[in-house]
């Protein structure tokens, strides 16, 4: 099967045929640094980081432009309520976005631009709108451009909205606006905003708008046309369908194709720091895990939502602690692994359906049992062979164990995987003594104490071998 992605501007599924054949271009949307993330932020992350990793896998070169949105007003509203200068606030919370991906295992994009670093671009793409009629000049005469939503008649086509049945565009005050839907390409200069904040232009001292922003940097760094545009579902409406306008306006086809993931909700609601119900990144790696927490976004079917809860994350610990416990008795009993990659047909065939994740983790837990049971029976081809499935499909999902990235990390269990070891050895070496003097007594509540803490103990013509009850 050849990779299928799922289109929200086309509301189908296709067939992914890039614009250069054996390379993918990719944009997916940043964060705006105004604060700490929440796993509601970095569900976006994960997905496109799988996404890359699962491309790279089947061949292509992958260029993936993530950008950083470092100025806004929100960044202005907190760094001012904090003190601090909106360009130092904005520094530290890209510091801190980073190390919420590095937590979960994220590769850095091939390259992350900054919006302050694209303003030179953003008023030359605002000229250009202008020119062709499709942007004005505020009638105010305070100095914001604005985009003429009537001027484009496509506009409403990502997010399948109808212009007369949407409501007014609140990203700019509308005292210049022609209509209360068009939205800000250019937002002057206010009376209490640090100099700092606002660049020369054409029409006077001003920051450029969030949507604009997107719509420069892709341009900047992937042309005019790209395979794959990524982020939230909560973008598709305005952001997206904005930076599409004012894309094509200026004849740039824009993204091929647009992935747009769901959300991570707590009760059903989004989360957002605004209803306060976030799950700070950094605590729940602290609690479970890093590798247990980018299985728990990228579990679920990427445009499907996750509910959030601590039996869910709990959940997604016990089951990397399976994957952990059967690497560890391969690696006890095969020695290392080879380092070959190549997945089971089954586990590619989920993947490329739209990047099927939870049809992927079935096979890769299938494959797990079928390890098991192939160390249980001593056939040391079949156990060689699911091990390598195995380590294949964690490197797929950026969960082996052995990535650099984890190098630092804790397993699920704080890494006791060792010391539990050597305690049931302890104990079924016990167990063995008494099946020699025939104390059968002692040996059942050996086995009987081992199986009640949640343990599957198999006698072998090699001796006993544990793993953990599935």
């Amino acid at each position: 099967m050849t990779f299928q992605l799922y289109d929200t501007m086309s509301r189908s599924i296709r067939e992914f045929r890039p614009l250069v054949p054996g390379a993918v271009s990719m944009y997916s949307c940043g964060p705006t640094v105004q604060g700490a993330p929440h796993l509601g932020h970095v569900r976006k992350e994960v997905n496109v980081d799988v996404l890359r990793r699962w491309l790279e896998y089947s061949g292509y070169e992958v260029t993936l432009v993530s950008n950083i949105t470092d100025i806004d007003d929100k960044i202005l509203e907190k760094s001012a309520e904090a003190g601090t200068p909106w360009w130092a606030h904005a520094y530290h919370f890209e510091h801190v976005f980073h190390r919420a991906f590095d937590a979960l295992g994220v590769r850095r994009p091939t390259y992350e631009p900054r919006a302050t670093g694209h303003i030179p671009d953003m008023i030359a793409l605002v000229a250009e709108l202008i020119d062709l009629g499709h942007a004005y000049v505020g009638e105010d005469a305070a100095g914001d451009v604005y985009f003429d939503v009537a001027s484009w008649p496509d506009y409403g086509k990502l997010s399948g909205q109808r212009v007369a049945d949407m409501a007014p565009a609140e990203d700019a005050d509308p005292r210049g606006k022609r209509d209360p839907r068009d939205f800000a390409l250019w937002k002057a200069a206010k009376p209490g905003e640090p100099e700092t904040a606002s660049w020369d232009s054409p029409w006077g001292r001003g920051r450029p708008g969030w949507h604009l922003e997107c719509s420069a940097m892709s341009g900047r760094y992937l042309g005019p046309a790209f395979d794959i545009h990524g982020g939230g579902l909560d973008l598709r409406f305005p952001h997206h369908e904005n930076e599409l306008a004012q894309s094509t306006a200026v004849g740039r086809p824009f993204a091929q194709y647009w992935m747009h993931n769901a959300w991570v909700t707590l009760a059903g609601e989004k989360m957002s720091k605004s209803l306060g119900n976030t799950a700070d990144v950094f605590e729940a790696t602290r609690t479970y895990g890093g590798r247990a927490i980018r299985l728990y976004l990228a579990g679920p079917h990427y445009r499907s939502m996750i509910e959030l809860s601590d039996s869910s994350l709990e959940e997604a610990a016990a089951q990397l602690a399976r994957v952990d416990s059967f690497l560890g008795r391969a690696q006890s009993e095969l020695g290392d692994w080879d380092g070959s990659l190549a997945v089971p047909d089954a586990f590619a065939d989920a993947m490329n359906d739209d990047l099927g994740t939870p049809g992927a983790l079935a096979v890769l837990f299938s494959t797990i049992r079928e390890g098991n049971s192939a160390l249980g029976s001593g056939d040391r081809e079949a156990a060689l062979a699911a091990r390598s499935a195995v380590r294949s499909m964690l490197t797929v999902f950026g969960l082996d164990p052995d990535d650099p990235a984890w190098a630092t990390e804790r397993p699920a269990s704080d890494d006791l995987s060792g010391v539990v070891d050597s305690l049931v050895r302890t104990l079924l070496d016990q167990r063995a003594d008494a099946r020699a003097r025939k104390d059968w007594a002692t040996a059942d509540a050996i086995r009987d104490s081992l199986a009640g803490s949640g343990l599957k103990i198999t006698d072998t013509k090699d001796g006993a071998r544990w793993s953990l009850e599935k």
